[in-house]
Formats: C-alpha cells, structure tokens, sequence
C-alpha cells in the first residue's frame, strides 16, 4: 500500500503535521520508541529485536529526513545493538530517556545517578516486604532499574501490589518512577522522553516531527509535540499498538493516527521513505 492509504490522520493537527513533513523533508524528523513501535514486545525485553522490515525501512527513510532519531528507556548501546542501527547507519539514538545518545559510533552519557545504586541494593527487600510473588523480577539498566511483573501468575495484580512501596523507595532515594506495561522503573527526575525529544528538536531546528510510540513512557513525548505546535512546529503523532491494551488506548486517544504494532510502524516509515524517493 502507499503512504494515503498507511497515513490517514484523524486530526487537523496530524494532516498538518504529515503535510509539513512531505512538503519540506529535509527540515523535518523522524523520531521513535524502540520496544512496542520498532521492537515486538516480549517477554524477556533482552531478547527484544527490531522487526525484520524495520532496517530497510529505515534505510529507505534516512537519506531524505533532516534526522532519524530512537528515543528510548533502554542503555542507548543495547538499543543500538538489538536494532541492528550501526549497521543501517545515519540513526541517532537517545538512550535512558535522552541521558545517553549515540551518534556515527560515539556513545555520551553523564555520570550515573547516587540513587540508583541505592534502590538497586534495597530493592530485593523492599519488594519481599511488599509480598511480591513468584515471576516478578528486577532488570538492571545500569543507569535506572526496572521492577516487571509480566512473568507472575497475575501480572497486573502483581503490578498494582508494588506500585506503592516502588514509589516509596524511589522518592527515598531522589528517584523517580515511569510507569509502563507490567513495568515500574526507577530512574532519575528531569529525564524523560519529552525532554529528550525537544531538545533534540530544538538543536536540529526542525520545523517539523513525526514521532511514534506504544506505552506510557511515550505520553511525554506526545506532549512536547503538542506544546511545540503551539510554537509553529508542525508535528504528527503515532500510536502503535492494538486499542484494547489499556497503556496503548491511553495513547491512542492522544495520537493523530494509530497502527497495528510495529509491523504497522515499519509499514508506515517504508512507505514514506517510498513517498519521498519518489518526490526527488
């Protein structure tokens, strides 16, 4: 399928936003999730890979944009990595909600947070206080740490249970906590996807976006493309995911257009990389 029948905004805003896109590539950026809008989700998020379609779609897509930028939780080198982004080159990554960022091979990152370490020793405890049941289990990202639940008998009772002491913990040690799919992490304040995207934005002078998501992490970056159209920026927002998961529905009241997952994604950018070749 083309890009009219792939692309169908719901919004004024989105129309405006693709409009903008098509119009004036080379002033604009593409910027994405990696796990549940590149990436499947799965259950043991180190066996995460980028969908099989998502490397030639995105080498398709990278000659024509002013930027292709991954905006993600994950240590911006495992996202790299699990991607297969080196090997397709020209892709930024901003790891750690923005706290680290690859770029052309080069990885740069602050130092790591004090609190961190301190939650990552407490956690063990803290959660078999809080009774945390058979499954649940701590994945350690180097600069935050992630409590999941998706492996217990009741993943989002288990998730319910812990969301309290999680938070507690985190406050205690200058942290905070991100909400997501069957997942709390512990991380520190002022770093988010919003952030990372509009100071990526800002620095690219872009005029204009396309950014897409699947979970609630991604609810900051909707609103830092909101805010920005309020300055001029045109953007247009993309949920990916199916409406009945209760984060994605979040987010897809929010978007200006939803696909099916990342196949839908990978779909999505192929096709505009085909729209822009062909505009040359």
């Amino acid at each position: 399928m083309g890009l009219a029948e792939i692309a169908r905004p719901l919004t004024d805003d989105g129309r405006a936003g693709l409009a903008a896109l098509l119009e004036e590539p080379r002033a604009a950026v593409v910027a994405l999730d990696f796990d549940g809008t590149l990436a499947p989700i799965v259950s043991d998020p180190s066996r995460a890979r980028a969908h099989p379609g998502a490397a030639d779609a995105l080498r398709g897509l990278v000659p024509h944009v002013g930027a292709v930028v991954v905006v993600t939780g994950r240590p911006a080198g495992l996202a790299v990595e699990y991607g297969g982004f080196a090997e397709v080159g020209g892709v930024v990554v901003l790891g750690h909600y923005g706290a680290e960022r690859w770029e052309a091979g080069e990885l740069t990152a602050p130092p790591v947070h004090p609190g961190v370490a301190a939650v990552r020793a407490a956690l063990p405890d803290v959660l078999a206080a809080a009774g945390a049941p058979d499954g649940t289990w701590v994945e350690d990202k180097g600069r935050s740490v992630a409590v999941h639940t998706r492996r217990t008998a009741e993943p989002a009772v288990a998730f319910e249970r812990l969301v309290e002491p999680v938070g507690a913990l985190a406050a205690e040690h200058g942290l905070v906590v991100e909400p997501g799919r069957l997942v709390l992490e512990l991380r520190p304040p002022g770093v988010d996807k919003g952030a990372a995207l509009e100071g990526f934005l800002r620095e690219r002078g872009a005029r204009s976006v396309l950014y897409a998501g699947d979970d609630l992490g991604d609810v900051a970056a909707f609103a830092a493309v909101e805010k920005l159209r309020g300055e001029g920026l045109a953007g247009v927002t993309v949920c990916s995911g199916a409406v009945g998961d209760a984060p994605v529905r979040e987010l897809a009241d929010r978007a200006d257009l939803v696909v099916p997952g990342p196949a839908g994604v990978v779909e999505l950018l192929a096709a505009l990389g085909e729209e822009l070749s062909a505009a040359r």
